[in-house]
């Protein structure tokens, strides 16, 4: 008896720890905590190249509120300005965001992004165009 519990009891707690998110998760129901796994830079002629989040300033993390239709990073501090999100759509099992930044006072560096989000798994790509380069940023998104 004492085994058959046991065991039962290991098995919840596997199943437990590695439960998929459920599809609700990812809906725009709950804040999410996104990570920028893979940057890839593109230029006018055609060329991409991998380059390191870093280097051209996009965070490692990204916190969605959808309630305040906000996009921030969280590592960047109360000084960062959130991004507005200005539209959100549900299409095809994506969780479609949109919006356009100014960038920095005096640089002529707006610029408009889109983000699409799986409903099923979290999965993420965020693109962005500027003047004469794009961005196409992979990553996850899990629920904060």
């Amino acid at each position: 008896m004492r085994k058959t519990m046991l065991v039962s009891l290991s098995l919840f707690l596997i199943c437990g720890i590695h439960m998929p998110a459920s599809a609700g998760d990812f809906d725009g129901s709950k804040e999410l905590l996104c990570a920028c796994m893979r940057v890839i830079e593109c230029g006018p002629d055609g060329s991409c190249a991998e380059v390191p989040a870093e280097e051209i300033g996009i965070p490692e993390f990204l916190k969605i509120n959808f309630k305040q239709k906000t996009i921030s990073a969280p590592q960047m501090g109360k000084n960062q300005n959130p991004s507005r999100i200005e539209n959100l759509e549900h299409i095809d099992g994506k969780l479609i965001l949109q919006g356009a930044e100014d960038g920095y006072k005096e640089v002529r560096d707006g610029a408009g992004w889109s983000m699409s989000i799986s409903e099923e798994t979290g999965k993420m790509v965020l693109t962005e165009s500027g003047n004469q380069v794009g961005f196409v940023v992979f990553g996850a998104c899990i629920p904060k």
